[in-house]
């Protein structure tokens, strides 16, 4: 449902302001607080619709952005392993 669908159902939906924005995103340059505050926010009842919809969008960029980190460094080393195996092989003759 969007901001037009909500206000025009009655709703006491208010947007957040630039200032509200501006400290949420204070808040999760936070190490582990951060973190913490996103869960919070995806998952909490008391949360603002937008504030909600963007810390699940952030989570789930961030569970994307660590399964591609895995996928690439499996890669490189399998990489590196199969080169350094065949130079191994060659000094142990």
């Amino acid at each position: 449902m969007d901001a037009n669908e909500l206000q025009n159902t009655g709703s006491n939906y208010k947007p957040m302001s630039i200032g509200d924005w501006i400290i949420t995103f204070i808040i999760t340059y936070i190490p582990l607080v951060g973190f913490i505050m996103l869960f919070v926010w995806a998952f909490g009842d008391g949360s603002h619709p937008s504030k909600k919809s963007w810390a699940q969008a952030t989570l789930i960029m961030i569970v994307i952005g660590i399964v591609l980190m895995i996928i690439f460094f499996g890669v490189i080393a399998s990489i590196f392993g199969s080169l350094f195996s065949g130079y191994n092989q060659s000094f142990s003759s």
